[in-house]
């Protein structure tokens, strides 16, 4: 048995904080090979994922909000927003399901939020996500605007 607990939390959030990427992800299955992929995956509210889509591997992803609340964001081809859900720990939607080769991000919309991700394994990290053209590499320095503008879009 592993308890997912306060401790495992509070070493996430700080592994976040001293991460560059302002995120941590911690692995609940034990191999890339298994058939269920589980992680959690703790954000930083400044934490920017640059949208992407799993084309070269598609698997339905599920997404659920542990802690804090979170935008997900569905794009077009060209980079415009076609839908955003509000995830919610607890609340009205606290889960979605990501279509494969849907292109897709995740904003923290409180100071910090825990995630639940599953997909079918085995997991090819090589074929994992295919960055969007249209977006901002995480590293450049529009990155953080562009987050910020899509936080904005939940109010």
């Amino acid at each position: 048995m592993r308890p997912i607990d306060e401790a495992l939390i509070a070493t996430l959030a700080d592994q976040a904080a001293a991460s560059p990427r302002r995120r941590r992800h911690y692995n609940l299955h034990a191999d890339y090979a298994d058939a269920c992929q589980r992680l959690l995956n703790f954000l930083w509210y400044d934490s920017y994922i640059r949208p992407h889509r799993h084309a070269a591997d598609p698997k339905e992803e599920t997404l659920i909000a542990l802690r804090g609340e979170m935008g997900c964001l569905r794009f077009d081809a060209d980079g415009r927003i076609i839908d955003r859900t509000r995830l919610s720990a607890g609340g009205y939607c606290p889960a979605i399901v990501i279509e494969p080769g849907e292109w897709h991000t995740i904003v923290a919309l409180t100071e910090t939020a825990l995630l639940l991700e599953t997909k079918a394994g085995p997991f090819d990290p090589s074929a994992a996500k295919e960055p969007a053209c249209w977006a901002a590499d995480e590293a450049a320095p529009s990155a953080a605007s562009y987050l910020r503008s899509l936080q904005q879009l939940f109010g």
